[in-house]
């Protein structure tokens, strides 16, 4: 493995994120190609995780946009104080201010409210990272206008002209694969799959994550996680669902995990009514099984 790929990988897992050489790899290379991550994967299987801890990484600011569906690029990147501005325009009126003067006095940048986008290209303490979450939530035409904002890193506003970034971001989008995120913008950035860790790295992260869960139980919910996720279930359990699990049993001053309190609990896992319902006592009882097992 490359140093700079190895360094990576450990400063992630310091900071928490038990990284394969692959996700740091992307990671690294990010950075030093100063390219977008479009990371995909399902819901739960720490792909935002990865942006919290680079930013963690470089000691610097996390810019956080929260995707929807009908967001708009005024929303992502600016607003104006519309009350300091009416304020700013009666307090002119009593000082006599010239008309003319009026526009260049209330369209500054101090009546500027910053939303992340714009907040992302003109931190000036140094590159922030710029976290576009769930990107698939958004329109078509949100990822157009994303496309072109992330190509020059500039953007112009009417009434001051154009601003351009005083240090480029690092970028990382996140998509649960809600829908196609388009060519264009896949082609921008460079891509990486996260998909269910498998029983040793989940374990790891476990131990990690929740130091206070006994090694038999870490043990026992990782194996039970595991199996379940093998069900035909509507929305699997990701890591952070396991996460919360471990903390639900600790909590309940559990050491060793029974029937009683895995039907309890079943529903820091499952998300869905049907897959709560579809999980009976005898496929609880054959998941407990395989999860006490020692092989």
């Amino acid at each position: 493995m490359n140093e700079q790929i190895r360094a990576t990988q450990a400063a992630m897992e310091r900071w928490g994120y038990v990284a394969d050489p692959e996700i740091a790899t992307a990671v690294y290379l990010a950075r030093e190609m100063r390219k977008p991550l479009l990371v995909e994967g399902e819901a739960g299987v720490g792909k935002t995780e990865i942006a919290k801890v680079l930013a963690r990484m470089l000691s610097t600011e996390l810019v956080r946009l929260q995707c929807y569906e009908g967001l708009d690029s005024n929303t992502a990147l600016y607003e104006w104080n519309y009350q300091r501005q009416l304020l700013r325009l009666k307090i002119a009126e009593r000082e006599a201010r010239n008309p003319d003067e009026l526009e260049d006095l209330i369209f500054g940048r101090e009546y500027l409210l910053e939303r992340p986008l714009l907040r992302a290209i003109t931190r000036r303490e140094g590159p922030a990272v710029l976290l576009i979450d769930e990107i698939d939530r958004a329109d078509e035409g949100f990822e157009a206008f994303l496309l072109e904002l992330l190509s020059d890193f500039q953007i112009t506003i009417p009434e001051l002209g154009t601003i351009r970034a005083e240090h480029v971001p690092v970028v990382v989008l996140t998509s649960n694969r809600s829908r196609e995120i388009g060519d264009a913008l896949r082609r921008r950035c460079l891509y990486l799959y996260l998909e269910h860790p498998g029983f040793e790295k989940e374990l790891r992260i476990l131990r990690g994550k929740v130091p206070a869960v006994s090694e038999q139980l870490a043990t026992t919910v990782t194996r039970f996680v595991q199996r379940l996720r093998a069900q035909p279930l509507r929305k699997l359990p990701g890591v952070a669902e396991t996460l919360d699990w471990a903390q639900a049993l600790v909590r309940l001053h559990r050491d060793v995990l029974d029937a009683e309190t895995a039907r309890a609990t079943l529903g820091c896992l499952l998300k869905d009514e049907q897959d709560i319902k579809s999980t009976g006592e005898e496929r609880l009882a054959e998941l407990l099984a395989y999860a006490a097992a020692k092989d």
